[in-house]
């Protein structure tokens, strides 16, 4: 292993550990020059783990692998080519991409999300093996054993969501001969994620021990395990005990006073943007650093594949990929705020030399762009095209509001409390006061809990379009299949001609999109294990 050490945006000194090679085989990277690396550059765990600092790296190279340099986990991919669904489609794609659903079992990303995903499982196995071994106060230690068991956990989260059942590995890897292992039913790849986050709760530490969201605290165990309780409760397990849990978890979030809406919908994401850390709404955000220059690696692409359209690289470039469905654009009111602020209401221009900041039209609805993260209020100088230190934020309170709602009314209907969870999100939404009833923003009174679902449903769509939980959502549903299905229909007949090529994801979905396939290179490893229907 080789140890780096980077200086975070909030200043303080971060060092991680980078692996710098892996036996090859079913869950693991290989590794390059590996005969060139020199044996310096190498320690082993009984060398290692025998100070409070080593524990403290080696928790750090756990986090490295939600970044990931190619942009397979949240520094890209999890939040656009990875979660395909009715919320956006990709500009000038129309066939053989992993963006419009018409790929196979070997495609790199998929295959690669699978890799990385191992790659932090086995990182986090192995610290967990070795916590013990320092002499150093037990409440820190505790800390590091949370973090890394929840972690462990959420890298299991990822993989069961995107593959189903998967290999349960809860030991390192220590010999390239150890044996294969065969997939685990879904149930018990959720036995195990709830347990390690209900061990890891009690362990890790309250927000206000650190200056920033980027580390895994308590409220962020409770409210990830409202969202995988919620997910239990749903498709494929449909479990629907699980709603007493999920909602369990979602008030310990609301009743521990740590956190809040952010009053203005648009500022939470120039605060991402201007590096500015902001935990009240934000429980949790994966950190990123610089612009992949010099020796820091862990630079994101927040706001520029899925950005505004900009040539102008003092501004922030971005070639404006990710385009909102008008099926997106036409769940807003148009009184509500985050419409225009989600879905991109303008783009900048080269004319003869000359930016632009040119507005869309109301019938431009094809030509915007994702809005959310807006390059031109990013501080760094100078702007790199392809990466940025953008956080990316995994959970936001106003997501904990929507799943009290939705478990409330699972549970009891549709009672003052999980109206007053989504009616807080709305009236934000629309610049009300979060606390008082309003016509406008509030929904309807006197629904049913079928309808009240309905609107929820919604809901969830326009407050989180764009941050990687909307296929997750679907899923959980049921709908995934049938919302794309009807959304190729839907393009077909009332898109302009140029863009009727937005529904080829949707036109290409079936059943067997609802998981990615096992990749090929897994299977040709593991004799052990099994694929996908359909794939």
């Amino acid at each position: 292993m080789t140890l780096k050490a980077v200086k975070m945006k909030s200043g303080i000194i971060k060092t991680y550990i980078v692996i710098s090679c892996v036996l090859a085989g079913s869950l693991f990277s290989a590794c390059n020059k590996f005969l060139d690396t020199k044996p310096e550059d190498f320690v082993t765990p009984e060398n290692y783990f025998n100070t409070e600092a080593d524990l403290d790296r080696a928790l750090n190279g756990v986090y490295n692998r939600l970044i990931d340099n190619w942009g397979r986990m949240y520094s890209r991919g999890l939040y656009s080519y990875l979660n395909i669904s009715d919320e956006f489609f990709y500009k000038n794609v129309s066939v053989n991409n992993l963006r419009v659903l018409d790929f196979d079992a070997g495609q790199l990303d998929v295959g690669k999300l699978w890799e990385v995903a191992y790659q932090g499982i086995d990182r986090a196995n192995l610290l967990l093996e070795n916590v013990n071994k320092p002499k150093m106060d037990e409440t820190k230690r505790n800390a590091i054993k949370g973090q890394a068991l929840f972690l462990r956990a959420y890298f299991y989260f990822v993989l069961v969501d995107n593959y189903g059942g998967v290999p349960l590995k809860l030991s390192s890897t220590t010999s390239p001969t150890a044996p294969n292992l065969p997939r685990s039913s879904v149930a018990q790849v959720y036995a195990a994620i709830v347990e390690d986050m209900k061990a890891a709760e009690p362990l890790v530490s309250d927000i206000s021990a650190y200056t920033n969201n980027e580390r895994v605290t308590t409220t962020v165990v409770q409210a990830i395990l409202a969202r995988v309780y919620l997910t239990m409760a749903g498709e494929p397990l449909k479990d629907v005990s699980k709603y007493t849990d999920a909602l369990a978890y979602a008030d310990k979030v609301i009743n521990s006073g740590k956190h809040t809406l952010n009053l203005s919908y648009s500022n939470i994401f120039i605060n991402h943007s201007k590096d500015i850390s902001e935990p009240q709404e934000c429980l949790w955000e994966i950190g990123m650093y610089g612009n992949q220059q010099g020796t820091a690696q862990l630079a994101g692409g927040v706001g520029i594949e899925n950005g505004v359209e900009c040539p102008d690289d003092n501004i922030g470039y971005s070639g404006g990929a990710v385009h909102p469905t008008a099926r997106l654009f036409n769940l807003f009111d148009a009184d509500d705020q985050r419409r225009d602020w989600a879905i991109a209401p303008y783009r900048y221009v080269n004319a003869a030399g000359t930016i632009t900041k040119t507005a869309f039209t109301p019938a431009q609805i094809y030509e915007r762009t994702a809005g959310k993260w807006r390059r031109e209020y990013e501080t760094q100088v100078p702007k790199n095209r392809l990466y940025n230190s953008t956080n990316f934020p995994v959970i936001r309170y106003a997501d904990v509001l929507l799943m009290k709602a939705e478990a409330e009314n699972a549970l009891n209907g549709p009672v003052p409390a999980a109206y007053e969870a989504v009616n807080q999100v709305r009236r934000r939404g629309y610049g009300k006061p979060i606390h008082a009833a309003d016509p406008v923003a509030d929904l309807p009174a006197g629904l049913g809990s079928a309808d009240f679902l309905s609107h929820l449903q919604d809901e969830r769509a326009r407050e989180l379009c764009f941050e990687g939980m909307r296929k997750h959502d679907l899923i959980r549903w049921g709908l995934y299949v049938s919302k794309m299905q009807s959304l190729a229909t839907e393009v077909n007949s009332t898109a302009p001609a140029a863009w009727k090529y937005a529904g080829s994801a949707a036109k290409n979905t079936t059943a067997r999109n609802v998981l990615f396939p096992i990749p090929n290179t897994e299977i040709t490893i593991n004799r052990l294990i099994t694929q996908n229907p359909g794939w």
